[in-house]
Formats: structure tokens, C-alpha cells, sequence
């Protein structure tokens, strides 16, 4: 399926939720505020029992065959989202991860769309940003991490850029989601998303223009690294392995893909493998070689500690 025109393309939203009656209804209300029209949602409720599903039946009502609500693999939310990815009754031009307790902006869609309709149909595309941090409230409270470096497989194995819902996809970069399959272990769907694309030659944007509001509360199973906090407790990862963990799920999940990598992006792979088997100097100079690396300085010096200490 190809789009004709930037307002003909059809954009299947794809919304996972769990118990998100608090904000719910802010989230679907911007939809219904989106300048591209032409969506529909597919909801995956993960067994909610908090009025979520009397939410999205009223919905259903209100927006007669433009939702659709199905049962929820009851995996967590990584299993329940690219549960939606796979499913072959969900058919549209470009596929918009969605959170159940964002507010997206008006041109959300739009501008994501506007993007991805000039990227060639047989190419994988992924269309992303930036995002404004909100409270339980709705006040605002700052912004997530502005990337510095382009977007790239070399980075996508270090770390994500962005978050799930920000994302938009084309068919292209679904089918490869598809292939590797619903159940494939990954560390969360986004990054996972992000790793795909890159490693088999796509294209990605990384708006620096947020275009939502991100909330940030107490439920969040994902949240922004923006606290000194948040960001102490990476460098615990660091020293629990939690790295180490991380790279071996997703080298291999990636072996499932492994005949779209593109040839430097497998040598890259190839490197890093080798690099982390390496005594220091080694693997100091395999890593160098790879190109492996995370977008900020602070992040790019403390990849270097954790391969000085054979955690990564």
C-alpha cells in the first residue's frame, strides 16, 4: 500500500493500554484534534480493571469504525505493543505508537507524516523526536534530552533515542518488526525500533521539535532520564551489568534479522561482538572500531568506564 498524497495516507494508531483510566480520555480527545485526519485507532487493553475499557467502548460509539479494541497478549506492555505491530488485520500506509496517558499536539501526525511520504515506499523509515515533559497535572516540567548526533545502528546498539511515542513508522519498517516476530525479546519495543531500522539500511528523523506532552507520574513504567536520580541509577546499571544484559538480548533478537543487516552495519555488529571478548586494550580499540557510542559526552565517557571494567 503506498500514499498518493500527505493527506491521503491512511496512519493506523496503535494504543496499548492497562489500567489508564486517569488520563485516558485527554489522550483520545487529541486524536480527535489531529490535522491529518485520516486514522484509526487499534487498542490492545492488557486486562485493565479500572474503567478503561468502558472509556474505550465509548469511544467506539462516538467514533463509529475508526476503533478498534482487542485483547491484550497479558505480557507487559513490550509483548502487548508489538503484539498490534504483528497483527495482519491492522493494514494502513504508516503505523504511531501511542502511550494511554500522553496529550499529543494538533500536527503531531502531520508532521510525522510529512516526513515519511518522502522516503521511497521499499525503504524502512522511522519518524521520532523530542518531547515535552509534563506532571500528573499537565504543568509543564522540562523536556527530554535533546540528541546531538545523527541517528545511526552504531548508536542504536548503546542506546534509544526516543521515545515510543514519538514514533511512526511506513510499512517497510513494519514488515521487518513482522519478521522478527511478536514474541522476540527485546528490552522495550521502542528501542528495539529504533535497532531495526537503522541496522537494515532505513531512514530515521529525530525531530527536535517536541510535538506531545509526555506525562511523567508515579505509574510510569517508562519514564524521562532527566533526574540526577535517574541518571545515578544508570551508572548502577553499569556496574550491575545491567549493559551487558541489555546488549545480548538485542544481539540476539538481531540475529533473526540478520540477513537485512547491511554490510557495514553486520561489520559494526561483527566489531562490537568481538570487541567485548577482548582483554582492555583490545577491547578498548575493538570498541573504537565498531563506532559504537551514545549521543552526549557525559554518556560517551561513561561507555568508555564500562569497557574499561567489561561492562558493556
Amino acid at each position: 500500500m503506498g500514499p498518493n498524497r500527505e493527506s491521503d495516507s491512511s496512519v493506523a494508531i496503535l494504543l496499548a493500554t492497562y489500567n489508564g483510566a486517569a488520563f485516558l480520555r485527554e489522550q483520545l480527545a487529541s486524536y480527535e484534534a489531529q490535522h491529518h485526519g485520516n486514522w484509526q485507532v487499534w487498542a490492545s487493553d492488557d486486562g485493565s480493571t479500572d474503567g478503561t475499557l468502558e472509556i474505550l467502548a465509548e469511544y467506539q460509539d462516538r467514533w463509529p469504525g475508526r476503533m478498534k479494541v482487542v485483547a491484550g497478549p497479558k505480557q507487559g506492555f513490550v509483548t502487548n505493543f508489538l503484539s498490534l505491530v504483528y497483527r495482519p488485520e491492522i493494514q494502513a500506509d504508516y503505523y504511531a505508537y501511542s502511550d494511554q496517558d500522553d496529550v499529543w499536539d494538533g500536527d503531531k501526525l502531520a508532521r510525522a507524516v510529512a516526513w515519511l511520504s518522502m522516503a521511497p515506499a521499499s525503504v524502512p523509515a522511522l519518524y521520532c523526536g523530542r518531547t515535552r515533559l509534563v506532571d500528573e497535572q499537565g504543568r509543564p516540567c522540562g523536556f527530554s534530552p535533546l540528541m546531538q548526533r545523527p541517528p545511526s545502528f552504531a548508536n542504536a546498539l548503546m542506546q534509544n533515542i526516543a521515545g515510543g511515542n514519538t514514533m511512526v513508522f511506513n510499512q517497510a519498517a513494519r514488515a521487518l518488526l513482522q519478521e522478527a516476530g511478536p514474541k522476540v525479546e527485546v528490552v522495550t519495543f521502542d528501542w528495539w525500533t529504533y535497532l531495526v531500522v537503522t541496522g537494515c539500511g532505513g531512514q530515521v528523523c529525530y525531530d527536535p521539535v517536541p510535538s506531545l506532552n509526555y506525562r511523567q507520574h508515579g505509574k510510569n513504567l517508562v519514564g524521562a532520564s532527566l533526574s540526577w536520580s535517574k541518571r545515578w541509577s544508570r551508572l548502577g546499571f553499569m556496574w550491575k551489568r545491567r549493559y551487558v544484559f541489555w546488549a545480548d538480548i538485542h544481539v540476539r533478537a538481531l540475529q533473526r534479522l540478520e540477513s537485512h543487516l547491511t554490510l557495514e552495519n553486520a561489520l559494526t555488529l561483527r566489531t562490537f561482538l568481538w570487541a567485548r571478548q577482548q582483554p582492555l586494550k583490545g577491547r578498548l580499540l575493538g570498541l573504537k572500531r565498531s563506532g559504537v557510542h551514545r549521543q552526549h559526552v557525559i554518556g560517551q565517557l561513561g561507555l568508555l568506564v564500562a569497557a574499561l571494567f567489561n561492562r558493556v
